[in-house]
């Protein structure tokens, strides 16, 4: 299927869209304030060793320690990298596969006070810090350098054995000791020459770092990874990408100078967008993206799902809705649920959602059809190039998968926990709050004669002034006191204060 890369240029942002179909289906969006620290490469200082965590905290120069598990020292390299696919990386490096109990603790392998080399896997995501890794990837357009790691490994995507063979003997001849490259899938056609002069920039990249290094103290940065603009030339302009469109003049010329540099066969696939409406609107992507911020998402057939985000895990549930069906009742949950596979697999691209997550199908009875929904939906994550696992569908209709989470999800990126619910999603009715006032009321009563005065929010107010006015009256007469009712459109639904005069 033909792709399109969007990118829209400002002052304060850089969003990318990746489209297939015309529809996008990855979305990012780097701010000047807060950049990706994803692929930095720091000299960093441990800073506090957590034995009962098998961790370190290092210094990398933020005001939050980064943290350091003691896999990641030995076996960091299955943690990169913004945009590289996964089936460059998991799926043909079998050294990296050792799962496990470590044979060394973090004690045996770092020390506090220790200036370390590290790159960060994964931006600070909600309360924790960044991730490292101390084992460093460097990804060029065609190839991965991976220094202190011998080994060559080629891109799965890379179907054609001959096109493999071919592949894997250039890299072979070009392979320093010492070295691991990774072919990657944007290899697959590529010459001797591009190959070639790929590794020679990576391997002088790395030999600057390493002089950086050695003359800088810690904290320092010693390598920022592209920004986004040409992260997606290097990462995502694939074969099957027939142009990339921008709205800003400026980076339109400084993209064609990178790909003159790197890439001159893809210079005529860079388009510079002229058009009077915002590139985003003609395309259609603001929608995608509101639809993207929803916690339910319609589907054609009138079912709908509900995508709940919380600090633990996401959770999809899949409802019939407005569709009624014309069959069997089975017949209208599987044409939910099977509509449903694609809009979920879309969303969690889209949304970049990582972590946990649980998918609730409507239940179904017959075997077969939870064996053809269960497929499907294997088949649609085909296209997400984040690790994805996923667990057979149960009885109960649940499916189980879990998918790497590098950067935070597109609803963090964009929102935050609402101020007035303070990111519970409710607030206590007014009801619930009249029957809280009642309470508070008697406990504060004490003698005859007292003057009470309730301050609450217009609605609860209202209430205790209207329906619940009985409520008010049997307190004043069984405490003999009075009590008036005052609103305060400043206060907080769920806040109030109960005065004794």
């Amino acid at each position: 299927m033909d792709s399109e890369i969007l990118i829209n240029v400002t002052r304060e942002e850089t969003r990318v869209g990746l489209l297939e179909g015309g529809q996008v289906v990855e979305f990012y969006v780097e701010r000047k304030r807060d950049a990706s620290l994803v692929g930095n490469i720091y000299k960093g200082k441990v800073v506090k060793i957590l034995p009962g965590m098998q961790s370190a905290f290092v210094d990398i120069g933020f005001e939050k320690a980064a943290f350091l598990y003691v896999t990641d020292i030995r076996a960091g390299i299955e943690e990169f990298v913004p945009f590289l696919d996964e089936e460059e990386m998991n799926n043909s490096l079998e050294l990296v596969s050792r799962k496990g109990k470590p044979d060394f603790t973090i004690e045996d392998l770092v020390q506090e006070g220790q200036e370390i080399l590290v790159q960060a896997s994964k931006d600070p995501i909600g309360s924790k810090g960044a991730r490292l890794t101390s084992y460093v990837t460097l990804p060029g357009r065609y190839l991965v350098l991976m220094p202190n790691v011998d080994h060559i490994g080629i891109s799965r995507r890379i179907s054609d054995e001959a096109e493999r063979t071919r592949l894997k003997k250039i890299v072979e001849d070009i392979q320093p000791k010492g070295y691991g490259l990774i072919i990657r899938t944007a290899s697959e056609g590529s010459t001797e020459e591009e190959l070639k002069k790929d590794f020679e920039f990576l391997f002088l990249l790395w030999e600057t770092i390493q002089k950086k290094k050695d003359r800088v103290t810690a904290p320092s940065l010693l390598y920022s990874d592209l920004d986004l603009v040409s992260r997606s030339v290097r990462d995502l302009m694939s074969q099957d990408v027939k142009r990339l469109v921008i709205d800003s003049e400026e980076e339109y010329e400084r993209i064609k100078d990178f790909v003159r540099a790197h890439v001159e066969k893809l210079l005529g696939k860079i388009e510079l967008y002229e058009g009077t409406e915002p590139i985003f609107d003609t395309f259609g992507i603001e929608l995608d993206i509101s639809r993207a911020l929803s916690r339910k998402v319609w589907l054609k057939s009138g079912g709908y799902i509900v995508i709940d985000q919380t600090e633990a895990m996401t959770v999809i549930d899949v409802n019939t809705g407005k569709f009624v069906g014309k069959e069997e009742l089975e017949d209208t949950i599987l044409k939910t649920n099977l509509e449903a596979v694609k809009e979920i697999a879309y969303q969690i691209r889209l949304r970049n959602l990582g972590g946990i997550i649980i998918v609730d199908f409507i239940d179904m009875e017959k075997l077969e059809n939870r064996e053809r929904v269960f497929n499907g939906f294997i088949e649609t994550m085909r296209k997400d190039r984040a690790k994805n696992t996923i667990s057979h569908i149960s009885e109960l209709g649940l499916i189980q998968m879990t998918r790497k989470r590098v950067r935070e999800s597109l609803g963090r990126v964009l929102c935050e926990a609402c101020p007035y619910c303070e990111g519970k999603a409710f607030v206590k009715s007014p009801r619930t709050l009249c029957y809280e006032i009642f309470r508070k009321i008697k406990r504060l009563a004490r003698r005859s004669g007292e003057r009470i005065i309730v301050t609450a929010h217009p609605s609860v107010a209202e209430l205790l002034s209207d329906e619940e006015r009985q409520g008010l009256e049997d307190i004043e007469s069984q405490y003999n006191v009075k009590v008036t009712v005052k609103g305060n459109i400043n206060l907080h639904q769920e806040n109030y204060e109960v005065t004794v005069l």
